[in-house]
């Protein structure tokens, strides 16, 4: 059964596909930009945590626009460019991941999100990027990561999608649109409507491509945790429905910040929250000191050192300029793209993610996108973050019932109802000669309909069926991917290209370096100088 709230969403996006189903909109819907993110522990041969520096042949961590490291030395991430095409997309993200196996002698990639055996914490190493400020001040954010939420949390690994619509189908929805604000305030107006959208629904993408259910025992070590762990062989600890604890409190999550109140209904408000968040004191990290004994621990005590503290699991984002801050970019020229931060690595792709994946994410961001998009509240706020963790922590569960706008409804209701809907969408981006889209949605509808079909559901079969612990699966995934990407042959020309970027990145890092006569005390003075006199000058360019 339909909830109000659902109903009333399904007739203003009817009323707008309507107008996008000629041939220029068609045409316009498929205009689609993509880039993936995906991060992956490097692992010896034992299946444990490399603990080496970050090798030489991958170039600069730092400045490297391919292969870069995330938290720790031995977590690396893997970055596409933009691609309007999935398969090149994918043939990109593979080339990376190919060239990379290929010069780890001896080493692989870890291919889940939890991560792998790790004997201690102190041996985690936090990622080097050299003697330049920048390269300072990056490694001292992780340092500060690493005293105010531990290592373990930080070596969690996950796949980003970033997300964009053509051109040519904002200036459509413009022409359909009151055209009350400027074209800018629009396009900034609609990537939050659909962020707001997003945050609904966002329990979605656990439920389906959640795929942590279960992980290793030595992950908990000391960690309190409320959660009622099932045992399984000699030390997997897993929940009989969940679908990613990665997302679940043992995972990438900050109590610091439930205090924060971000607002997603305007980027006014959004970049008022943001900067608030990162000037706002803690207590608790004041305790930790930023300078002890003549030495950095945090680059502050505040609630975000920086803006990439805030985790959420959507971020508005705009390509940034030399120098410039996240909220910067935004208020100077609004939202350009979005970034879908709620995917696990997916254990069944040697790259981390596949193409249905993709092809779904697609579907269900421009139903975000066109549906109605009111202003949420506290309520909704509250309703959002209990629907997330019942999905977390036990979204296969047979007849879960969720809320929506305060109506109750069971979870594979309200998705056959989402996937009804989406159903239109993929008609318009499919022609007679390709189906990928109708066909993507045929795939995950049955994952509704029986939940075993889920990447966490097939995870949890296997275990089950194999008798096998979580770890020594996954190291014979690790294994079974290290040989096809090792036997992956690059073409000459993209392996040059590999080549030369290394070559150039560890350059570009050396100048830096050369480059950085200021003291990195006086270096940071000035950033966080920057950072508080944005403030005003943010509001101005968003209300301008």
């Amino acid at each position: 059964m339909m909830t109000k709230f659902e109903n009333k969403i399904l007739n203003s996006f009817n009323k707008l596909i309507d107008r996008l189903s000629d041939s220029e909109g068609r045409q316009a819907l498929k205009g689609m930009q993509r880039g993936i993110e995906r991060e992956a522990l490097r692992i010896d041969d034992s299946g444990n945590l490399a603990t080496d520096a970050h090798p030489k042949m991958l170039g600069s961590a730092l400045t490297h626009s391919r292969i870069t490291t995330d938290y720790s030395e031995s977590l690396l991430e893997f970055i596409t460019p933009v691609f309007t095409d999935i398969d090149r997309l994918l043939e990109d993200l593979t080339y990376t991941h190919a060239f990379t196996v290929q010069n780890l002698p001896q080493q692989g990639l870890w291919p889940v999100s939890m991560p792998c055996y790790v004997g201690d914490v102190s041996d985690i190493p936090i990622a080097d990027y050299g003697s330049s400020n920048t390269g300072k001040m990056k490694r001292l954010y992780r340092k500060g990561l690493t005293y105010r939420y531990g290592a373990q949390m930080q070596i969690i690994s996950g796949v980003h999608f970033n997300f964009s619509v053509s051109d040519s189908l904002l200036d459509r929805l413009y022409q359909l649109s009151d055209q009350a604000v400027s074209k800018t305030d629009f396009i900034s107006e609609s990537y939050l409507g659909l962020i707001r959208n997003y945050r609904r629904m966002v329990w979605v993408l656990p439920y389906l491509f959640g795929a942590s259910p279960a992980l290793c025992r030595s992950f908990i070590k000391d960690q309190q945790t409320d959660i009622q762990f099932e045992e399984m062989g000699k030390g997997t600890l897993y929940l009989p429905y969940a679908t990613s604890l990665r997302m679940s409190d043992l995972g990438y999550t900050n109590k610091e910040q439930d205090r924060l109140s971000i607002s997603y209904n305007s980027l006014e408000l959004y970049l008022e929250g943001m900067q608030k968040a990162i000037n706002m004191p803690s207590a608790n990290f004041e305790l930790i000191g930023v300078k002890v004994d003549g030495e950095f621990r945090q680059l502050n005590a505040n609630v975000l050192q920086i803006e990439n503290e805030f985790y959420s699991p959507i971020r508005a984002k705009r390509v940034a300029q030399d120098g410039e801050k996240p909220s910067e970019a935004l208020a100077r020229a609004g939202v350009e793209y979005i970034e879908v931060r709620a995917l696990d690595v997916n254990p069944f792709s040697e790259v981390g993610i596949e193409a249905s994946q993709v092809r779904f994410l697609d579907l269900f961001l421009l139903y975000c996108l066109l549906s109605d998009s009111p202003d949420s509240d506290e309520t909704q706020e509250t309703e959002i973050t209990s629907n997330l963790n019942l999905v977390i922590l036990e979204g296969r569960k047979p007849g879960l019932k969720l809320s929506c706008n305060g109506e109750e409804i069971t979870l594979a209701d309200w998705m056959t109802q989402m996937f009804n809907t989406m159903g239109t969408i993929a008609t318009l981006l499919d022609d007679k000669d390709n189906h990928g889209y109708a066909q993507t949605l045929e795939k995950w509808l049955a994952a509704v309909e029986n939940p075993d079909l889920t990447l966490s559901g097939q995870i949890i079969k296997q275990l089950q069926d194999s008798q096998i612990d979580h770890g020594c699966w996954v190291k014979a995934l690790a294994k079974k991917y290290h040989r096809v990407l090792n036997e992956t042959e690059l073409p000459e020309d993209v392996l040059l290209r590999y080549q030369v970027a290394a070559k150039e990145s560890l350059a570009k890092q050396l100048q830096m370096e050369q480059d950085s006569t200021q003291s990195f005390e006086s270096f940071l003075e000035d950033y966080f100088k920057e950072d508080t006199s944005s403030i005003e000058a943010s509001k101005l360019a968003v209300s301008s």
